[in-house]
């Protein structure tokens, strides 16, 4: 199945019901639209991902990785790459015309893959990523039907593990390799990187 445009739905403040509408979907609440990334929007979202994880624009923010990875997050091949997938959308949150958080979602069979997370620096820790991440889980429950929600995160960042669980999301204890020698994933600055499973039911 390929993804549902992201757009018509609308949704006023104090109801959680859609209604359909003629634009991509906004919270009026929040002043946020959400739509599917397209080709123009690379270049910005790479910067968004680097800022949110790496450098010292990261610090302004509490999901840095800058202390424990060096070098790039992405790259605009891996966007655009994620973008023209079939099976992927790149769900883009604007705030005022400016992008100000992103995720990957991935229809992977009864489950969706969540990924390529990031809010601006210098906006977390006010709920933004919370409603991102309800927004995803809605897309990926009512566009594919899936039934639950699987991540990989860095199992060292216990405090953004931490996060997601309180999220709802479990910690499986199935951990995959980091690609140590890879640097389109980064620079490690230790040895013990590995990812962990997390995983959330749909219901």
């Amino acid at each position: 199945m390929h993804p549902e445009p992201s757009g018509s739905i609308t949704l006023n403040p104090g109801s959680a019901t859609p209604e359909i509408g003629d634009s991509p979907m906004e919270t009026a609440a929040t002043g946020l639209t959400f739509r599917d990334a397209t080709d123009a929007d690379v270049d910005a979202l790479v910067a968004l991902v680097e800022s949110a994880y790496r450098g010292d624009d990261s610090r302004a923010g509490w999901t840095t990785e800058a202390d424990i990875l060096e070098g790039q997050r992405t790259d605009p091949e891996g966007v655009l790459e994620v973008i023209k997938s079939p099976d992927s959308r790149l769900l883009t949150v604007e705030q005022d015309g400016r992008i100000v958080a992103c995720c990957q979602l991935e229809h992977r069979g009864a489950h969706a893959y969540f990924g390529m997370f990031a809010v601006s620096p210098v906006l977390q820790g006010a709920g933004l990523g919370k409603t991102v991440i309800a927004e995803a889980e809605r897309l990926a429950r009512e566009t594919w039907g899936a039934t639950e929600m699987h991540m990989t995160v860095i199992s060292v960042r216990h405090d953004l593990i931490a996060w997601y669980e309180r999220r709802g999301y479990r910690r499986t204890g199935k951990t995959s390799p980091f690609p140590y020698g890879d640097e389109r994933f980064g620079i490690p600055q230790r040895a013990d990187l590995e990812f962990e499973l997390l995983v959330k039911p749909l219901a």
